[in-house]
């Protein structure tokens, strides 16, 4: 029980960081390993992956807007696994 009000507490923040202009990072996590960041600078928003991400969300060059949970959820399908974003302090 515990979890589920982490991660809805969680979802809530990155909603709430999301919706400003001030700059964000996001760490993309599956497979339990960071695989990529997510930046957002003066309104504009790069997924960046690192080397080892998987050729399946490697290659996702899809639009980005403030809708963090979305994008979640596309990756989530592309990989056919959990992907998590988690945002950090900038």
């Amino acid at each position: 029980m515990l979890s589920i009000a982490s991660t809805l507490v969680a979802r809530a923040a990155r909603l709430i960081l999301a919706a400003h202009d001030e700059p964000a990072l996001w760490t993309i996590s599956a497979h339990g390993r960071v695989v990529g960041s997510l930046i957002c600078e003066a309104g504009a928003w790069r997924v960046s992956w690192f080397n080892d991400a998987p050729p399946r969300l490697g290659t996702y060059g899809g639009g980005m807007d403030d809708d963090i949970e979305a994008l979640a959820i596309v990756l989530t399908e592309r990989l056919g696994a959990p992907v998590c974003l988690e945002s950090l302090p900038v």
